[in-house]
């Protein structure tokens, strides 16, 4: 700061007693925000000589001066030099490491318990597609690329009910399934399957004279197909059973139909020593979809599963309730330690915004300036927010998990508890960085990303830009032809490939010849995209990023520039471990809940001495 203090503050003449000298440091500490904001409204009482820890100066106002220094540095001290100050226990630190182990642990177990889960859901899907889907086949069960095999469809009315036939009699015929799997009732007996057709209302076509009879509107038919256990494809036809219920299919207005059943199942695999089988239940539905109308109409089949609460072997599933004690006491646990954290950096951020409130007034009544809006960003602490943020996260997370565990809820909520607990671990390991940055070595990454982040910004607004233009233009005229191109979003992920050089030759050579033109413009089209992206916008990011970070190392050799308020921070030069900042008075954890939960008055006045 270049400003001379003495000469923009205004001094009174005159002596006063040192009784009114020792009221200058009787402010209690029980809100170090509003003892600054007193020491800065007496700063123009007297004018008699106190000496300062910090300087010799020769008047009361420089020791406020010097005491709002010392408390502006001490706030943006790292953990260790706080400790080193005032012997103050870093708990935020300590409580963010057990944090990190905590939650490391908790998402390592539902990770593992959720890749069981969605593995045996996946097979038994293709399980459920040998035995209901006529068609399917073992190279259907891997997905390749470009696929080796093209959509399950049937093309025929015949095969139609060839296909329906198939689903009832292998769905009557369960026992002969290899995987232990039930009907759904109580007494194992065999419920109906549903059938349901959604129909035009009207939908005749006459093609031989171009002309048509149409009705949008959709009805919807259901029904139960009743079948005897145990029948075989000799004694059982779906279109003979439709026809007795007098419904007849008309396939050009027959937009999908749908066939669906449950079975219920328990999974051994799972059980272990402390850990007892799951129960499941398999909603299984077979689609067929013909609202293109192109003559194919394609078979696909769906299993939901659902988690039961199983009813075995009672002594047995008490006497390995350890599994799921451990996890509910680890999930309470990581549920305290993240709202202890919650607790801890709102506060900090509302401690943080008092001080900027007392720290604005000191410089307009000190030096009758505003502080600079680089200055008061100071105070706000986004490493704090994003912390709030991840424990937001993760109790949401551990909550759902812990209910999916208690079987509390009807249906699975993997996913969704999947997104919480990943997304928050994923912000609790960013924010290592930030103890990592009170390192220089560590900190230049750090301090790389935030120098270059508004060019970065600017810079990939004006490439999307461009990206945007290639991605509609390749969607229109590509995409009939090629199948990279046939959406708007695989033709984004195929470009986004491109700029990394994934597939180029592929994405070249599967392009259809069928229109000469588009081939040709296909080329010139690629060959722009790639050249444009590749040797011209990415060198210019890496310049862009390497250019910060070359000031980043200019700013270690020939100091980094400061704002207003670190100037006058940075003239208070005594050290972490002088002993200066324990001879001043610290709040106690009762004061701080005080702060923030009660309204107290600014300035108390006790009879206790500050300075020697």
């Amino acid at each position: 700061m270049n400003m001379d203090y003495s000469e923009s503050m205004q001094t009174h003449p005159g002596s006063t007693n040192l009784k009114e000298n020792s009221e200058i440091g009787s402010v209690v500490d029980k809100n170090d925000c509003d003892e600054l904001e007193a020491l800065v409204m007496s700063r123009a009482q007297t004018s008699t000589s106190l000496s300062s820890a910090c300087s010799y100066r020769s008047t009361d106002v420089d020791i406020s001066e010097e005491r709002m220094r010392r408390k502006l540095r001490f706030f943006f001290m790292n953990p260790i030099e706080k400790w080193q100050a005032k012997h103050r226990v870093p708990y935020k630190f300590v409580v963010q490491v057990i944090k990190i182990i905590l939650v490391t642990v908790q998402l390592c177990l539902f990770a593992h318990n959720r890749y069981k889960h969605v593995n045996y859901t996946w097979d038994n899907r293709i399980a459920f597609s040998h035995l209901f889907l006529n068609g399917w086949d073992t190279t259907r069960e891997v997905n390749s690329y470009p696929p080796s095999v093209g959509p399950l469809a049937v093309y025929k009315i015949s095969k139609f009910y060839e296909t329906l036939d198939f689903a009832v009699i292998g769905y009557a015929n369960l026992g002969n399934a290899i995987g232990p799997y039930s009907y759904t009732e109580e007494d194992n007996s065999m419920p109906a399957p549903l059938l349901c057709l959604y129909q035009y209302k009207e939908g005749t076509i006459f093609g031989f004279n171009e002309s048509y009879m149409f009705n949008s509107e959709i009805d919807e038919r259901c029904l139960n197909l009743t079948v005897e256990p145990n029948v075989t494809a000799k004694n059982y036809s779906a279109k003979d059973f439709l026809k007795e219920h007098g419904i007849l299919i008309n396939f050009s207005s027959l937009v999908k139909a749908e066939m669906t059943f449950s079975l219920k199942t328990v999974n051994f695999k799972a059980a272990g020593p402390i850990t007892p089988p799951d129960c499941y239940k398999f909603n299984i539905k077979i689609s067929f979809d013909n609202e293109d109308h192109d003559g194919q109409m394609l078979l696909s089949l769906d299993a939901d599963a659902v988690r039961l609460y199983c009813k075995g072997d009672v002594e047995y599933v008490v006497d390995n309730r350890l599994d799921s004690i451990l996890l509910s006491i680890l999930n309470s646990l990581v549920i305290v330690i993240c709202s202890i954290s919650l607790i801890l950096c709102c506060r900090a951020i509302y401690r943080a915004q008092q001080l900027k409130l007392v720290t604005i007034n000191f410089f307009q009544k000190a030096y009758k300036k505003d502080l600079s809006a680089e200055g008061q960003l100071e105070f706000l602490n986004m490493w704090y927010i994003m912390i709030i943020i991840n424990d937001v996260l993760i109790i949401l997370g551990s909550g759902i998990k812990e209910q999916i565990e208690r079987k509390q809820f009807a249906g699975d909520q993997w996913n969704i508890c999947s997104v919480f607990l990943g997304t928050g671990n994923l912000l609790v390991w960013f924010g290592v960085l930030r103890y990592l940055g009170f390192f220089k070595t560590y900190n230049v990454v750090i301090l790389t990303l935030k120098k270059a982040a508004p060019k970065v910004a600017r810079f990939l607004l004006c490439a999307l830009l461009i990206y945007a233009g290639f991605t509609f233009c390749g969607w229109l005229i590509l995409g009939p032809y090629h199948m990279k191109f046939r959406s708007l979003a695989s033709t984004s992920e195929c470009l986004f490939a491109l700029i990394n050089g994934d597939d180029m030759y592929a994405t070249f050579s599967i392009m259809s010849f069928k229109s000469p033109m588009l081939w040709w413009y296909s080329r010139i089209y690629l060959y722009c995209f790639i050249s444009l992206y590749i040797y011209v916008v990415i060198s210019l990011f890496i310049s862009v990023i390497m250019d910060a970070y070359d000031t980043i190392k200019l700013y270690y050799k020939c100091g980094f520039p400061k704002s207003d308020l670190q100037a006058f921070v940075a003239a208070c030069t005594d050290e972490a471990s002088s002993g200066i900042y324990r001879n001043e008075s610290s709040s106690s954890l009762g004061d701080m809940v005080d702060k923030l939960c009660c309204c107290k008055n600014p300035v108390t006045v006790v009879t206790r001495s500050r300075f020697h």
